[in-house]
C-alpha cells in the first residue's frame, strides 16, 4: 500500500507541475459544451432536453485528452522500467495511474459539469442524477481509459488508435449515465440506470488494472 501511495503521489505531483493537461481538458469540456447552444439554438426547452447528453459527450472526449502521455512519458524517460522493478506489481502501478487520472481530470470535470449543465437549461430534478451518473462514470472513464492506454504503448500512432479502442468500451456508460437524467425528467426512477453503473464501476476496478498490468508488462518486454 505504501508502495501504490508513493506512485500514485508521484502522479499526482506531475499533474500539478505539468498542469496544461488537465487546464486544455477543461478548456475542451468548456468550449466544446459552450459551442452547442450556438450550432442548436437558445430555445430552453430544446437544450435542456438534450443537456445530458451534451455534459456527457463532452465529459467524454475531454477525458480522453491526457490519456496519449499517460504511460508514454514514463516510457520515454525510462521511468516505466524503474517502477516495474520496484517490486509493486504492474496491475498495481496501472491502478495508481487510473486514480492519478481521475483525480487530476474526472474530479475537475466533474466539479466543472454543474454550471456547464445549468447554461445548458438541464431540469433542476435532473441535476443532481446528472452530477451522480458522472460521479459513477467518470472513475469508468478512467479506467478504461487507463487499460486503452496501456494497450496501446509503444504502438505506432497510438494517439490515432486510443480512441478508437476505447469509444466503444464506454458507449455503455454514456447510454446509462445519459438515461439517468433523462428518466428524471420524463418521470421514471433513474435507479435502474445508475445501479448499472455502478455494477460496471465494480467489475472495471479489478479487471481493468489486471488488463493494463498485463498490456504494460507486455510492451516493456
Amino acid at each position: 500500500m505504501r508502495a501504490f501511495l508513493a506512485v500514485l503521489a508521484r502522479d499526482l505531483r506531475l499533474s500539478v507541475r505539468h498542469g496544461a493537461d488537465t487546464t486544455a481538458a477543461l478548456l475542451f469540456f468548456l468550449v466544446t459544451a459552450s459551442l452547442f447552444p450556438l450550432a442548436i439554438g437558445p430555445a430552453p426547452e430544446t437544450l435542456g432536453r438534450i443537456a445530458p447528453g451534451i455534459v456527457w459527450v463532452c465529459a467524454l472526449l475531454a477525458a480522453l485528452l491526457p490519456l496519449d502521455r499517460l504511460f508514454g512519458a514514463d516510457q520515454e524517460d525510462g521511468s516505466l522500467d524503474l517502477l516495474l522493478l520496484s517490486g509493486l506489481p504492474a496491475f498495481a502501478i496501472a491502478g495508481a495511474k487510473a486514480v492519478a487520472h481521475w483525480l487530476a481530470t474526472g474530479v475537475p470535470l466533474l466539479l466543472a459539469a454543474g454550471p456547464v449543465a445549468v447554461m445548458l437549461r438541464i431540469p433542476d430534478a435532473s441535476l443532481p442524477v446528472l452530477l451522480l451518473g458522472l460521479l459513477l462514470g467518470s472513475p469508468l472513464l478512467s479506467l478504461f481509459g487507463t487499460m486503452g492506454a496501456a494497450i496501446v504503448l509503444g504502438a505506432r500512432r497510438s494517439g490515432v488508435l486510443l480512441p478508437l479502442l476505447i469509444l466503444p468500451l464506454v458507449t455503455p456508460v454514456l447510454i446509462f449515465g445519459v438515461g439517468a437524467a433523462d428518466a428524471v425528467s420524463t418521470g421514471l426512477s433513474p435507479r435502474p440506470h445508475l445501479l448499472l453503473l455502478a455494477a460496471m464501476l465494480a467489475a472495471a476496478v479489478p479487471l481493468c488494472p489486471i488488463a493494463a498490468g498485463a498490456a504494460l508488462r507486455a510492451a516493456v518486454e
